[in-house]
């Protein structure tokens, strides 16, 4: 579903990535692993076409889209939540799921307010809530929820577990579970090991800006001993 060969980015005449090579199917999560700088959003903003200066190959089902613009690549179903959110702090919670919202996928359940709610039971009760007056927690909540009404193939996530209470991140562990089980295609860049280990099929270690390790998470930890 998503597949990367060759990724390299810059910013200006800094070199970010260096050569990157991996792959995700669809009902798979992929989770990028590394600490602060290693290249991890620089990744997934790549793939997503935010990031000039990138070379080597992307495609999405298929379709080669390291050459497209962002909202073009976001139209053919791959959705994109940043680490800083971005929702419409003065929109109420159910205006910005109205945002999002793009036509039914062929051989996808189309998401909707009432599927959402039900994957996340606390928004439900906030539609009337602006954005401005929710916790970044509730934010980030509701980015992921607004990018699924736009009915992606696959969901790019940045660090969806950074700054949240344990019961939260375990909250946030079963949706990313729920996404796989619907057969989408994950990919998260994530330093929580305890969140890599709850949603993990395979994992790549970055490393100022290149694989140092990938295969199964259990594998990627005994080489580099990660704890």
């Amino acid at each position: 579903m998503v597949e990367v060969r060759g990724l390299t980015a810059a910013y200006g005449r800094a070199r970010i990535l260096f050569g990157l090579d991996f792959a995700a199917q669809a009902g798979e999560v992929l989770v990028l692993l590394g600490r602060n700088g290693a290249g991890k959003s620089t990744t997934l903003k790549s793939i997503m076409g935010l990031v000039r200066g990138r070379g080597g190959e992307v495609r999405f089902a298929g379709v080669r889209i390291d050459a497209l613009p962002a909202h073009r690549i976001a139209r053919l179903g791959l959705g994109y939540v940043p680490e800083d959110r971005r929702i419409f702090t003065d929109l109420t919670v159910r205006e910005n799921l109205e945002v999002g919202r793009q036509p039914p996928r062929a051989g996808l359940a189309p998401w909707t307010p009432e599927r959402l709610f039900a994957l996340f039971p606390s928004l439900e009760p906030m539609q009337p809530r602006l954005g401005a007056r929710m916790s970044g927690g509730e934010q980030q909540m509701l980015a992921i929820a607004r990018t699924l009404m736009g009915n992606p193939r696959a969901i790019l996530l940045d660090e969806p577990s950074e700054g949240l209470a344990p019961i939260v991140v375990e909250q946030r562990a079963a949706a990313v579970r729920a996404l796989k089980t619907e057969g989408l295609c994950v990919v998260l860049s994530e330093q929580n090991l305890r969140f890599a280990r709850q949603v993990a099929d395979s994992a790549c270690l970055l490393e100022q800006g290149t694989i140092r390790a990938s295969g199964t998470l259990e594998a990627v930890q005994a080489q580099y001993a990660l704890a």
